[in-house]
């Protein structure tokens, strides 16, 4: 036992997580129970009575470690002498791996060579004995997202690191490549370039002063390595003259906390390694002391699968915790893609995010913006194949929602997600890849046989179910009632919009959703629900506004306020959720607008008192108590010297900053579909005709009842198997 910790400790102690309850799942079962998350951030030690010795996992859940160690803390009652206290692992002594920390009356170690499976870690002190069971996963996973995604093509050999080199060809058919070391540095000119000998000091190395105040030279250390097929990289300031960090030991240039970035994109996400992560060299988060992470299966270009994403940061930051110690909070950083992962791992893997900034923001894969982008699909196919020039741009527009009628070709175009042979990785070859009459049995590029563990194969086709749906749904009720369009025309989409089928192709009947596939859709949080782990996360959603380009954009800032309003169904309130917006003259989601800085600055302010508060508050009193006062709503004006405008963002565009960056709708809010934009397959109700502002003629009402058979849908209910994810930490097996 090493008798004491070493020199600038952390500033509170490692401690435990909650009583753990082991997940177990088939492929589409979901526990029944809510198990606490792991201790992946730094809180107050908590109250040791006389009598109590307590292990606990530190960088993973004790059911979830991986790659053979983990790290571990026993709490001593301080009764106990230090030389009264042995550990075992397996039955061997492991006592001498651990570090007192007098402080806390904790011992703290890594505990490494744990076989595959179950290990057993036994503390002992006089009479006193815990013991706490440790599943082991492999390195290359899987360990919560079901089984590995074949084909898979490996992307080593083109991922660049700082210096321009590659990592070259990998070690493994798991894409696998030796951990290593690079060092970069800040020049006084404001670029970052690699540092070739870490032993001498350029002449043009700048210095930075952190958020900490402590000021040090720009020297950047980055490691890469694989985890889970993913290629990761940390990066954080660090001296190479002095110690390298470790769990116990901090340089001064890490100001104890860590960012993780997601990157963007989906189109292409699956089947490959990918050869970029979310970003680590940020130099405004690296100055200010953040260590940063990230992976390549965290990028949605490379991986549109939120379940793998989860499991993929999950690993990394067990990874940084083992080497770099816990930080006092982690933020989640992500535009876009970025900003699925953030809100859905922070809802259903609580505890590895504690508080998110992020961009252009949606709420999830699976609903709003397939939705937005399935329901674009067919109304392009209706106004350019089956109706052409039927329908004015303008009737368009209002038929669709957006604020420009170019967005349905462009959302159209974003629908090849659904679309099993329109969009394939660079790295897998042809001979892999799904086509209905060549390759029927290659894979499939689509959002929904990417995520085929979640939601199963159809037995008949072998290919995956969807939550995907527009049973009952009447596409241009709002245009029709303000008088946009005729009866004739509302009658004639509805008619012959028809769906889509399992390759995309456009048929004359509605789509109706996989009900095995819709109920694992909400019961696993593929469908943000916003009431488990985001009630307690405090959230900035940025949005540089970009839909009154020429061509329209995916990214709508309705797209945020559904993520708000299920915020509100799920928790009373959406305190807990600031928006800022500004035009895009910085770009989408760049660290070059003050208006980023300030989300930066302030999430790290309302993040620094929430890991403070001890209270018996609920996580969401506690993260609403603990915002900057000054943190509110907020838009800038378009001007040269942008002003400051201080109100509600709301979707109904009250106040300037409405004016300025008006929100507008999608095709199924035009249709009636709640704000929240989460229902897959509606209720339906028979058609009444107070409904309508319109008076249908009998052969317009007979059409109707045509049309819809079996009613349209009834906004005021939840959707079919719509219910709350009451359980968290879900794994499939």
């Amino acid at each position: 036992m090493r008798t004491a910790m070493p020199h600038r400790p952390p500033r509170s102690a490692l401690i435990a997580a909650l009583t753990a309850v082991a997940v177990t799942a088939s492929a589409l079962a979901i526990p029944h129970t809510a198990p606490a998350s792991a201790l992946v951030h730094r809180q107050n030690p908590p109250a040791v009575n006389v009598g109590d010795l307590r292990l606990a996992a530190v960088s993973a859940r004790a059911d979830f470690v991986t790659a053979d160690d983990v790290l571990v803390t026993a709490s001593v009652p301080r009764d106990q002498p230090w030389d009264a206290v042995r550990l075992t692992l397996n039955g061997a002594d492991v006592t001498d791996s651990f570090r007192v920390d007098a402080d806390t009356h904790t011992l703290t170690g890594l505990v490494d060579r744990l076989r595959p499976g179950a290990n057993q870690l036994v503390a002992i002190a006089g009479s006193l004995r815990d013991q706490l069971v440790l599943t082991n996963h492999p390195r290359t996973g899987p360990v919560i997202s079901g089984s590995h995604e074949t084909p898979y093509a490996c992307s080593t050999r083109r991922f660049r690191l700082v210096d321009g080199s590659t990592l070259g060809a990998p070690l493994d058919a798991d894409c696998s490549i030796a951990t290593r070391i690079d060092y970069a540095y800040r020049s006084t000119a404001g670029t970052t370039k690699p540092l070739p000998d870490p032993a001498v000091r350029p002449g043009d190395l700048a210095s930075t002063t952190t958020s900490t105040g402590e000021t040090v030279p720009f020297l950047i250390r980055i490691e890469t390595g694989t985890l889970n097929r993913a290629i990761y990289q940390i990066a954080m300031l660090h001296d190479p003259a002095t110690e390298d960090p470790a769990y116990h030991r901090h340089g001064p240039g890490w100001n104890e906390r860590l960012i993780y970035t997601f990157g963007g994109g989906c189109r292409r996400g699956w089947y490959t390694q990918g050869s970029n992560t979310g970003g680590v060299l940020d130099t405004e988060m690296l100055g200010r002391g953040y260590a940063v992470a990230s992976a390549s299966l965290n990028v949605f270009g490379n991986n549109c699968n939120d379940l793998l994403a989860a499991e993929t940061m999950m690993m990394v930051k067990e990874r940084f915790v083992e080497q770099y110690g816990a930080p006092l909070f982690t933020i989640g950083w992500g535009s876009s893609g970025g900003s699925y992962q953030s809100h859905q791992i922070a809802d259903n893997y609580p505890g590895l995010l504690d508080g998110i900034v992020v961009g252009h923001s949606f709420p999830d894969v699976a609903s709003a913006t397939n939705f937005t982008l399935f329901d674009s699909r067919l109304l392009e196919h209706y106004f350019t194949v089956v109706a052409p020039g039927t329908f004015s741009p303008e009737q368009k527009r209002q038929v669709a929602g957006f604020l420009r009628q170019e967005s349905i070709p462009t959302l159209s175009d974003g629908a090849k997600r659904l679309d099993p042979v329109a969009e394939f990785p660079t790295d897998l070859p042809a001979a892999l890849r799904y086509h209905p009459q060549n390759n029927p049995g290659g894979a499939r590029a689509d959002v929904y046989d990417h995520t085929v563990n979640v939601y199963g194969r159809d037995p008949n086709t072998g290919f995956a179910r969807r939550p995907l749906d527009n049973t009952g749904v009447q596409y241009g009720l709002a245009a029709l009632n303000t008088g946009a369009i005729t009866p004739e025309q509302f009658l004639d989409l509805n008619e012959r919009i028809g769906g889509l089928d399992l390759d995309a192709k456009p048929v004359p009947h509605r789509t109706a959703a996989d009900p095995i596939a819709r109920n694992a859709a909400y019961r696993t949080g593929r469908i943000l629900f916003g009431g488990a782990g985001l009630a307690g996360t405090p959230i900035v959603d940025y949005r540089a506004f970009t839909e009154d380009g020429p061509a329209g954009d995916i990214h709508m800032a309705t797209h945020g306020h559904a993520t708000r309003a299920r915020l509100k169904a799920a928790n009373g309130d959406a305190d807990n959720h600031v928006f800022l917006l500004e035009d895009s003259r910085y770009g989408g989601f760049s660290l070059n607008s003050p208006t980023l800085r300030y989300a930066l600055t302030s999430m790290d302010t309302w993040l620094t008192a929430l890991v403070s508060d001890i209270s018996p508050l609920s996580p969401h009193q506690k993260a609403v108590r603990s915002k900057p006062a000054d943190l509110t709503d907020t838009c800038w004006s378009r001007h040269t010297t942008p002003r400051k405008i201080v109100q509600p963002l709301t979707a109904d565009n009250t106040g300037e900053c409405g004016r300025l960056y008006p929100v507008h709708s999608s095709p199924r809010l035009v249709a009636g579909a709640p704000l929240t934009n989460d229902v897959v397959t509606c209720h339906r109700k028979p058609i009444d005709s107070s409904e309508y502002t319109v008076t249908f003629t009998p052969a317009e009402r007979r059409r109707l009842s045509e049309i819809f058979p079996a009613g349209v849908c009834d906004w005021t209910k939840p959707g079919v198997s719509q219910r709350p994810m009451h359980d968290t930490w879900q794994a499939i097996r």
